[in-house]
């Protein structure tokens, strides 16, 4: 089993850049299949999730090959239309692949998806989604069949912006018959990356990033070259590792308008923030401040990925922060493992009261989920003595190398094989 051991306390700073968005590169990889060519992507992170993704269009017929951080994708034959049930349960984003399968093949399937265990997260809007785009689908429990010719356009309202059902409609509907209308879509900064790819290659996609989508069919797409945008949690992290474990630090690649929901919590714990073109420069207190009140949402509200890593911060923080969880149901099975560390953490339901302490300890936790485990190891960083973090299967789902990023900037950090 392979454990991070963290030496606490060392004094980080710096530089640091951000790598690819992971939730912005899984639904483009999964359009690809509408495209009969090669889609060469850039900035695409190396990531456990990046390579399910890759495995399941290399048995779907694609050719996938990795140069450094540029991924090349050709999907000119796809010789099946099923995705094995060990290849959905890798993650809980391959069901990301309904839409572009069933349009590619018109016949298609999958089984229900796995991934982090962060609470419900139903797939019923993906698959009343696409009925109303002409989908017939029927389950037995173990398997998702799906049958159209070529889709039709058709309005549809989602009853919660619902990310994977958004990037799902807009890419079943580019191709088909009509006029497609996303009510209440999600906002996500990866919902607007998702768009621009698409119409690079020739879709006509309208207000991605706005509560209405409009998509405009078109006969075809055309292979491209894309540039995925930074991973807005992983600067988020480097920011909370910064704010408990260094004087200042310098982060390079990022969208500041993506960080926009996070800013304002940092500002109201004490750091100071400076933005210059691409790049965020944090300056932390001697000690942060607790936070009246954080309530996850969706974008563009507090993320709920950054909950569980800010809680950690928060742990530290002079006075009682309250969390509200909003978004998923079992969120908080990381403040368990907070608690080995000496954070002072209750939960009523879906409130979270965090008593900032004034030193974490080190403790031996095991992550769970992968933003979770991305809050032990800030953590870790913080508390006095030395710490090891098990679960990196789920820290490897959504950061790359991350202990080689760290030890750049100061950490005391090794990936370690325990018996």
């Amino acid at each position: 089993m392979e454990k991070f051991e963290i030496k606490g306390g060392e004094p980080l700073g710096g530089r640091i850049s951000v790598h690819g968005s992971k939730n912005a590169v899984l639904p483009i990889m999964a359009a690809t299949l509408l495209i009969r060519g090669e889609t060469v992507l850039h900035n695409v992170p190396a990531l456990s999730d990046v390579e399910a993704s890759a495995q399941i269009l290399r048995h779907l017929g694609a050719v996938v090959k990795r140069d450094g951080s540029t991924l090349s994708i050709n999907t000119r034959d796809i010789v099946n239309n099923d995705i094995p049930e060990e290849m959905m349960r890798e993650m809980r984003s391959s069901i990301i692949f309904l839409g572009s399968l069933v349009t590619r093949c018109r016949e298609a399937f999958l089984c229900p998806p796995g991934g982090c265990d962060i609470g419900v997260r139903p797939i019923d809007l993906h698959i009343s989604s696409l009925k109303k785009l002409g989908v017939q689908i029927t389950e037995n429990g173990s398997c998702i069949h799906c049958l159209a010719q070529r889709l039709t356009g058709s309005k549809i309202f989602l009853s919660f912006p619902s990310v994977g059902a958004t990037e799902n409609i807009m890419i079943a509907s580019v191709l088909a018959r009509g006029k497609t209308v996303i009510i209440n879509a999600a906002r996500e900064p990866e919902i607007s990356d998702l768009a621009t790819f698409l119409n690079s290659c020739g879709a006509r996609i309208f207000g991605a990033g706005e509560s209405t989508v409009e998509i405009e069919g078109v006969d075809e797409l055309y292979p491209n070259a894309h540039t995925v945008i930074p991973d807005r949690i992983v600067a988020a992290t480097y920011m909370c590792a910064a704010s408990v474990a260094a004087d200042e630090l310098i982060i390079d690649d990022i969208r500041p308008a993506h960080l926009s929901p996070v800013i304002p919590v940092f500002a109201e714990m004490g750091c100071r923030i400076y933005l210059s073109g691409s790049s965020l420069k944090l300056v932390s207190p001697s000690r942060l401040k607790r936070v009246k009140s954080i309530k996850t949402l969706p974008y563009p509200g507090f993320p709920t990925d950054c909950q569980s890593i800010v809680m950690a911060c928060l742990s530290l923080a002079r006075g009682t922060s309250t969390v509200i969880e909003s978004v998923f149901d079992s969120r908080y099975k990381h403040i368990s493992e907070l608690r080995r560390f000496g954070a002072d953490i209750t939960v009523n339901d879906r409130v979270a009261v965090v008593s900032g302490v004034k030193e974490l300890y080190g403790a031996n936790v095991y992550s769970t989920d992968l933003r979770g485990g991305a809050a032990l190891v800030t953590a870790a960083l913080a508390a006095k003595g030395v710490s090891t973090v098990g679960g990196l299967e789920h820290i490897d789902r959504g950061y790359e190398a991350l202990e080689n990023n760290l030890k750049k900037i100061g950490a005391s950090i090794e990936r370690k094989n325990y018996e």
